[in-house]
C-alpha cells in the first residue's frame, strides 16, 4: 500500500526583497495574463520606489510565496500586495493598515491564494494594533469587489484622485 502524497505546503506571506522586485512588476503589468519577469525592466524609479518603501518602517512590500520543497528553500512568488501603516487620531489612536497593489499570478486565481495573501495581511495588521484595514481597488475591478466582500469587507467611502 502506497503512502498518500503529502500535501502541499502552505503558501508564505514574506517582506519582498529586491531580486523580487521583477516578479512583483510581471504581477502588477497585467491582472488578465501571466507576464515573465525576465521580459520586465527595472528602472531608476522603481529601485527608488522599492528602496524607500523598504526603508519605511510604515510600508511593506509583501510577496505570498510557493515554497517548493517546505523548508523555505527555492518557491514561487505567486502574490503581492503593498501594506502602509498610518497613523492617526480616529479608532483611539491606532494606526489603520492601507492595503493596495493586491494581486494574484493571472493562472494561479480561483484556489484560495488571495484569501490566504489577504487573510495573512489582515493577521499583520492585527498583531501591530490596527484598529482598521482599508483598501483601494479600481472600479472596474467587479471580480476583485466581490472578493474583498466575502472577506468582510464592506464599501463604505467613496474615494478621489486627482493625477498630478
Amino acid at each position: 500500500m502506497s503512502a498518500a502524497p503529502e500535501p502541499a505546503p502552505a503558501p508564505t506571506l514574506r517582506p519582498a526583497t529586491r531580486a523580487d522586485l521583477p516578479v512583483v512588476l510581471a504581477l502588477l503589468a497585467d491582472e488578465e495574463r501571466v507576464v515573465d519577469p525576465a521580459t520586465i525592466t527595472v528602472g531608476e524609479a522603481y529601485e527608488r520606489a522599492f528602496a524607500a518603501i523598504d526603508a519605511d518602517p510604515r510600508n511593506e512590500l509583501l510577496v505570498l510565496v510557493e515554497e517548493a520543497d517546505g523548508q523555505g528553500g527555492g518557491g514561487t512568488v505567486v502574490g503581492c500586495l503593498q501594506a502602509t501603516y498610518i497613523p492617526g487620531l480616529g479608532k483611539g489612536g491606532a494606526e489603520r493598515a492601507l492595503i493596495e497593489a493586491v494581486r494574484i499570478r493571472a493562472d494561479r486565481r480561483g484556489g484560495g491564494l488571495g484569501r490566504t495573501l489577504m487573510e495573512c495581511v489582515v493577521a499583520r495588521a492585527r498583531a501591530r494594533g490596527c484598529g482598521l484595514v482599508q483598501l483601494t481597488s479600481n472600479k472596474s475591478r467587479e471580480d476583485a469587489h466581490r472578493f474583498y466582500t466575502s472577506l468582510g469587507f464592506a464599501r463604505s467611502y467613496e474615494g478621489f484622485k486627482l493625477a498630478l
